[in-house]
C-alpha cells in the first residue's frame, strides 16, 4: 500500500510561532513512518516571493495536511479555508467551529446560550471606558492562545499594566472572573466517530498560574492524570466537555479547559482546537494514560481527518 504524504502546517507568523515549531516536530517524529511520509512546512514562507511557489508545489503534494499551527492565521480557520479551497483534507475542526474557538467572546456566548457553566465577564475596549469589575479578574485578549497576554488581577492598581499587555495582541479584551480551585483539562479525541473524553488532567503550576512559562517549562508544573475526582465530578465534567465541543461544532480532537471550585462546580473556560502536540503537552500525556502511544494518537488524528473530510466532499 502507498504510504500517504503528511505535510505537517507549523510555525507561522503568530505570537504562539515558537510553541507550534516544537509542536510541529513532535508530530514529524511520532508520525508513523509505516502508513506516512510525512513532512513539515512553515506557511510563514507563503508571504516570501522566493519561497511561495515552492511552498505550494510541496503541499500541493500531500494527501492529508497536519494542522500543528497554534494561534492567528493558522487556529482561526484561515488555514483551514486555504486547506479547503486547495481540496486538501486536514486535522482538527473547520473554518467555523475554529474561528468560533479562537474567539473567547464568541465561545462564552454561545456556552451562555447552551446553559454551558462559564465563568461570568465583562467586554473591555481599548476606545471605551473600562466597565465596572470585581477582583480577582482574568484579563484576556479576545484572540490569542497559549496565555500569551493573560494575566490574573487581583487590585485595581494592578489593572493597567494588565490591560496594556492585553491591548498589545488585541484592541478587545475579556474581563473574567476568576474562579477560585483546582485547573483542569479535558482531551477529546473522535473515536469511532464519536467525540470520546480522554482521562481528565489536573494542572498544578509551582507557584502562580497556568502561564506561558509554566505550560512549556520543564519541571515547573505538575499533571495528574487521571484527576483525582469523584466519579460523579469526572462523569459531569466529562459530559460537560462533550457538550462544548459539539456547541461549538468541533471535530476530529480539541482540548477543553475549565476550573472546578470548592463545591466541585466546573465552569469551562475555552476550547483548544489545534492543542499543544509538544513533549510537555496536555493532550499526548492524557493519552498516553490510557495506553494510547504518541505515534498511535498522530494516527487516529489523521485518520479522523481522511474520514471527516472524504464525508463532507461526498455531502457537497
Amino acid at each position: 500500500m502507498r504510504k500517504l504524504k503528511v505535510a505537517i502546517l507549523a510555525g507561522g507568523i503568530s505570537a504562539e510561532r515558537e510553541v507550534s515549531l516544537i509542536s510541529g516536530e513532535s508530530v514529524y517524529q511520532n508520525c508513523p513512518r509505516d502508513k506516512y511520509t510525512p513532512y513539515l512546512l512553515d506557511p510563514r514562507d507563503l508571504l516570501d516571493e522566493e519561497k511561495k511557489l515552492s511552498f505550494l508545489k510541496r503541499l500541493l503534494e500531500a494527501d492529508v495536511a497536519f494542522i500543528a499551527l497554534h494561534g492567528k492565521m493558522g487556529e482561526d480557520g484561515t488555514i483551514q479555508g486555504f486547506l479547503e479551497s486547495l481540496g486538501i483534507p486536514y486535522t482538527g475542526s473547520g473554518v467555523l467551529a475554529s474561528a468560533l474557538a479562537i474567539d473567547k467572546l464568541r465561545t462564552k456566548q454561545i456556552f451562555h446560550f447552551y446553559n454551558i457553566p462559564t465563568p461570568p465577564w465583562v467586554i473591555i475596549e481599548k476606545t471605551k471606558p473600562i466597565p465596572s469589575l470585581s477582583y480577582p479578574v482574568v484579563i484576556k485578549p479576545q484572540k490569542q492562545g497559549s496565555s500569551v497576554g493573560v494575566t490574573i488581577v487581583k487590585s485595581e492598581e494592578e489593572l493597567p499594566s494588565a490591560l496594556e499587555l492585553a491591548f498589545q495582541y488585541d484592541p478587545i479584551v475579556i474581563g473574567e472572573k476568576y474562579i477560585e480551585g483546582r485547573e483542569l483539562s479535558v482531551p477529546i479525541l473522535e473515536m469511532n466517530g464519536e467525540p470520546t473524553a480522554l482521562p481528565i488532567v489536573e494542572i498544578i503550576p509551582d507557584e502562580g498560574f497556568y502561564d506561558y512559562y509554566h505550560k512549556y517549562t520543564p519541571g515547573v508544573t505538575k499533571e495528574v492524570a487521571p484527576a483525582p475526582l469523584e466519579s460523579e465530578t469526572e462523569e459531569k465534567i466529562k459530559k460537560l466537555a462533550i457538550s462544548a465541543f459539539k456547541a461549538l461544532g468541533c471535530e476530529n480532537f480539541a482540548r477543553v479547559d475549565l476550573r472546578l471550585d470548592s463545591d466541585d462546580n466546573p465552569f469551562i473556560l475555552e476550547i483548544n482546537t489545534i492543542p499543544g502536540l509538544t513533549p510537555l503537552s496536555l493532550f499526548p500525556f492524557s493519552a498516553k494514560t490510557m495506553g494510547i502511544s504518541f505515534p498511535q494518537l498522530i494516527d487516529t488524528i489523521i485518520q479522523n481527518a481522511l474520514s471527516t473530510r472524504k464525508n463532507e466532499q461526498a455531502r457537497l
